[in-house]
C-alpha cells in the first residue's frame, strides 16, 4: 500500500466525477473517437481525418461528410453537460490522486530545478463517463490520457478496477504508476518532446509513426520510474510489493499483453506503447537511475 493519507493534496484537482452529457447525436459512448486518433497516431492523426473527410467529400457529398463528422465528435450537435451522482466507492481513489499528483509536483519542480528549468504544474480531471477537453470529448473507454493543449490529464477512476481486472493487482501503487505515467508526458510536453515526435510522426509511414509513438510512451514510463524513486526519497511512499504492483500494471497494459487479451495475434509493427516488458523496463530504468537523461528513449538505439 502506498503511503499517501495524511499528507497534502494538490490544488490542481478539477473534480468533474458528477458531470453528464446528454445530446451531440450519439451520446456519451460516441465522444471518443476523436481523442482516440490523436492518443494512438499524435496530431498526425487530424491530417489523416481531413484527407478521409476530403475524400468522403469528393466522392460522398456534404451529406456524408457531416455524417462522418458526426461520428467522430459524438454528433454534430455539441452535447449538454448536466450535473449528476458522483459515482459511488470513488473518493478513497479521488482522494489519493490528489495526494499523488502533488507529490508530483514537488518531485519535478526539484528536477526541473536541478536543469536550469522551471516546473509548470498541469491539472489533473477526474471524470466519470466523458469529458471535454481541448482534444475534443472523450468517453472513459479511452483511459487515461494527456492533452497537451490544455495541459491536463484526465482519468475516470473507474479505470483502477479495471486494470485490476485486466491483471494488474487491486494494490493502489497500480494507480500511482497510471498517474505518474500521464504526468510524463506533460514533462514530456513541457521539454518539446511531444512537440518533436509529432513533427517526425507528420513525415513518417504508419509503421514508423508507431514506432516514434512506442519511444514517447516508455519514455513516459521511465519517467513515471524516476519519479517513484525520488518520492520515495522524499516522502516514503513505498511499501513491500509496491514496485511489484508497478510491474504488473506496466506488463498488463504492454500492447503484446492487450492483444493477446483481445483474442487477436501479436503485431509488434502495430504497437504504440510498447509491449509488456519494454514497458516494465523502461520503468525499472527511472527507478534505478533517477535520472532525466537516462530516459531518453530517442537517444536508444534499441528499445
Amino acid at each position: 500500500m502506498v503511503e499517501w493519507r495524511g499528507r497534502r493534496g494538490s490544488r490542481n484537482v478539477i473534480d468533474r466525477r458528477g458531470r453528464r452529457y446528454r445530446g451531440g447525436g450519439g451520446g456519451s459512448a460516441g465522444l471518443a473517437l476523436l481523442p482516440v486518433i490523436i492518443r494512438l497516431l499524435g496530431f498526425r492523426g487530424l491530417l489523416i481525418v481531413g484527407v478521409i473527410v476530403a475524400a468522403i467529400f469528393l466522392f460522398g457529398g456534404g451529406g456524408a461528410v457531416q455524417s462522418v463528422l458526426g461520428l467522430l465528435t459524438g454528433g454534430g450537435v455539441r452535447p449538454v453537460a448536466y450535473d449528476g451522482d458522483v459515482p459511488p466507492g470513488t473518493e478513497e481513489a479521488a482522494a489519493m490522486a490528489s495526494v499523488i499528483l502533488a507529490d508530483t509536483e514537488d518531485v519535478w519542480t526539484a528536477v526541473f530545478a536541478e536543469n536550469g528549468g522551471r516546473y509548470q504544474e498541469p491539472s489533473l480531471v477526474l471524470f466519470s463517463d466523458a469529458v471535454e477537453t481541448d482534444c475534443g470529448f472523450a468517453s472513459a473507454a479511452m483511459g487515461p490520457f494527456y492533452c497537451p493543449p490544455d495541459q491536463r490529464v484526465y482519468i475516470d477512476v473507474r479505470f483502477y478496477d479495471e486494470l485490476a481486472r485486466m491483471g494488474a493487482g487491486d494494490g493502489d501503487f497500480a494507480q500511482a504508476y497510471v498517474l505518474a505515467h500521464e504526468v510524463g508526458h506533460h514533462v514530456q510536453n513541457l521539454l518539446g518532446v511531444l512537440s518533436r515526435a509529432d513533427s517526425l510522426q507528420a513525415r513518417s509511414g504508419q509503421r514508423d509513426s508507431n514506432a516514434i509513438q512506442v519511444r514517447v510512451e516508455l519514455m513516459a514510463d521511465c519517467l513515471a520510474g524516476l519519479w517513484t524513486a525520488r518520492a520515495d526519497r522524499r516522502f516514503g511512499i513505498l511499501e513491500d510489493g509496491d514496485i511489484a504492483e508497478g510491474l504488473a500494471a506496466a506488463a498488463a497494459v504492454g500492447d503484446d499483453t492487450i492483444q493477446r487479451r483481445s483474442g487477436g495475434r501479436v503485431v509488434p509493427d502495430s504497437f504504440t506503447h510498447g509491449s509488456a516488458e519494454q514497458r516494465q523496463r523502461w520503468f525499472m530504468r527511472g527507478y534505478e537511475t533517477a535520472d532525466l537523461a537516462s530516459c531518453d528513449t530517442f537517444a536508444a538505439e534499441t528499445l
